[in-house]
């Protein structure tokens, strides 16, 4: 067991109220980020919802509970969903295409599993050493360093309401964290949600009789089934090159919660495995009308905040997630959970996938005399934050974090760094 983990992946929490609670923690972590993917491209949050939570279990069975990692709605899907939707004269959306395209992401996320499988994985590590590891996840968190900054008001766009109830919201998960006891501690997000819920009730900023008007309890998610449309190989072309970014992320993910949790994910359960589970996952989801799965770095920042990385907790959130997108009330609550709440969360969430980027340069010795690292670093850093991006084709662009990455392996492969080599730049004037 990893001694700095309150609870391992494969331990199950003893007390009941504190599983659900933990549970319930996750959910509302990636409830903000997944069901915006929907609100976005116009595809129902109820379905995102259940696809998001059987995904989730889908992905549990083929990692064989190794890997406490919850799947969400991918954001990088988003421009060539609203690219090949069609509005109908009566003002209805028509999905097909997308769909389509977005069960072709899922098999060639199973295809490159299969490779992985048959020629392994080793060849990963070497492209990926930590000097490129730490950027990297660095990147992953600060990249969404604006969205938490929007979010909390402090954009200056926003009145004031938005940043007292941040302030509210992060000093709340700040105290629980540092001094909270026993199952208090492991839940601070959940509190720092009903707390700065409450003050947005006080402020004004929600309205509980509009948050229920007009609302049914049980709601069925307008599901939509393959093989009620017809296929579009056009959006499969298009569809299909996002595909090979997004694995980027998804090592990149994996790579991140294995720092966190003390554990490499990408040879046990395998990158094969995760892989399988994403791809099959996101096939499923989109062939019930649902968009893209993906590793979500709110839940990632939940682990490590509280150092639960419990398959059951995940478990259990994603079974709630299913539960959630056939209850209306319970829908139309967490939909108006106000931005200054998510924001006073996200950014201590964000904020600690960054900072555990750090933490892996630190602690892999990874040498910053050497001014090859340094290159590779500094390169990915303005890369990864700078808002680079390489057009593909007219809806698909190499950007973020996957450019970053791939500039940073392309840099090892070319400079070949190593840990002994030292330059020392101490002596260079800037």
């Amino acid at each position: 067991m990893n001694q700095q983990l309150r609870l391992d992946v494969h331990e199950k929490p003893k007390n009941v109220l504190a599983w659900i609670f933990m549970s319930l923690q996750h959910v509302f972590a990636m409830f903000g980020a997944t069901v915006l993917v929907p609100i976005l491209t116009g595809l129902p949050v109820g379905v995102t919802l259940v696809a998001s939570g059987i995904g989730t279990l889908i992905y549990i069975v083929f990692t064989k509970a190794k890997s406490p990692v919850f799947l969400g709605s991918s954001f990088a899907f988003i421009l060539a969903i609203k690219a090949v939707t069609i509005t109908n004269l009566d003002g209805s959306k028509d999905f097909s295409a997308a769909y389509f395209g977005l069960m072709a992401v899922g098999i060639i996320y199973v295809v490159v599993g299969i490779i992985i499988k048959f020629v392994g994985s080793n060849w990963i590590k070497r492209l990926l050493p930590p000097v490129v590891v730490g950027p990297m996840i660095m990147i992953i968190g600060l990249v969404l360093a604006p969205v938490a900054i929007s979010n909390a008001g402090l954009d200056g766009a926003s009145g004031f309401e938005a940043p007292i109830i941040a302030l509210i919201t992060f000093v709340t998960v700040v105290i629980i964290s540092i001094y909270a006891k026993g199952i208090l501690k492991i839940i601070p997000f959940l509190i720092a949600i009903v707390v700065g819920y409450i003050s947005s009730v006080l402020l004004n900023v929600v309205s509980l009789h509009n948050v229920f008007d007009g609302v049914s309890f049980f709601s069925l998610p307008d599901f939509t089934f393959v093989g009620t449309y017809k296929m579009n190989l056009s959006a499969v072309l298009m569809f299909s090159p996002i595909a090979f970014v997004t694995i980027a992320e998804h090592i990149g993910n994996h790579t991140v919660l294995g720092q966190i949790i003390g554990r490499d994910l990408v040879k046990d359960p395998g990158l094969d495995n995760t892989l399988l589970g994403d791809g099959i996952a996101t096939f499923v989801s989109a062939a019930i009308g649902g968009p893209a799965n993906t590793t979500y770095g709110e839940n990632t920042g939940v682990v490590a905040m509280t150092k639960v990385a419990s398959v059951w907790v995940t478990g259990l959130a994603a079974i709630i997630a299913i539960i959630l997108g056939f209850f209306g009330y319970i829908q139309a609550f967490i939909l108006s959970i106000p931005n200054g709440v998510l924001g006073g969360m996200t950014i201590v969430l964000y904020g600690l996938i960054a900072a555990n980027g750090v933490k892996v340069l630190v602690e892999e010795k990874v040498n910053l005399s050497n001014m090859k690292n340094l290159i590779i670093v500094g390169a990915m850093l303005v890369i990864g934050l700078g808002g680079a991006a390489i057009q593909l084709n007219s809806s698909v662009s190499l950007s973020g974090m996957s450019l970053a990455a791939l500039v940073g392996i392309l840099l090892t492969v070319i400079l070949n760094p190593q840990k002994e080599q030292t330059e020392d730049i101490n002596t260079i004037k800037i």
